[in-house]
């Protein structure tokens, strides 16, 4: 029977500085180096329309970070959006840890199952207290709190109206800004 290779993020590290990945669209995800599928333009286009009204929305309270990657125990995933704390130098020698993360939104077509298991569970266990699925399809935000392990114990959809993150309870986000 064959074992598969997990690898550590200092591992992923040394193989991107060594050029073994270039051109290859790839993340960490539990130690497995996982190909990433292409990016249509509805998505990208929702990832660009999102970033701009959360950019307009926190204005400059944090950074919104569109698809480059957090590093985790694990795990090197590149969510679709990640508001991190301030100052932007911070991540000048490394990109956000756990600690920076204030919020991850993944925005799904094609990944919704990848985002809704593998990418739920290791925000879970990285403590990510609050993440976000944009399902396309459905037009609706699937959203997640309170981590245990490798599980959110509270877990809620919206369809309309406004959500507040954690991290900013004075701030409205709009669920049609969102899906819309």
């Amino acid at each position: 029977m064959a074992t598969s290779v997990k690898w550590a993020v200092e591992d992923y590290h040394q193989m991107i500085a060594a050029g073994v990945l270039k051109n290859r669209r790839v993340e960490l995800l539990a130690g497995n180096i996982v190909e990433v599928s292409p990016e249509g333009p509805s998505h990208a286009s929702r990832v660009r329309k999102v970033g701009a009204y959360l950019r307009g929305l926190f204005n400059g309270m944090v950074l919104v970070s569109e698809g480059h990657p957090i590093t985790l125990q694990q795990s090197e995933p590149s969510p679709d959006l990640a508001m991190v704390r301030l100052p932007t130098e911070r991540y000048d020698a490394q990109h956000p840890q756990a600690d920076d993360i204030l919020w991850l939104i993944e925005i799904a077509d094609t990944t919704l199952l990848t985002d809704l298991n593998e990418k739920q569970q290791i925000y879970a266990a990285a403590g990510v207290t609050d993440y976000w699925v944009v399902n396309m399809a459905e037009n609706r935000v699937i959203v997640f709190r309170q981590p245990v392990g490798q599980d959110y114990m509270s877990v809620f959809e919206l369809t309309d109206g406004f959500a507040n993150p954690l991290a900013f309870p004075d701030i409205q986000v709009s669920v049609d800004c969102l899906v819309g």
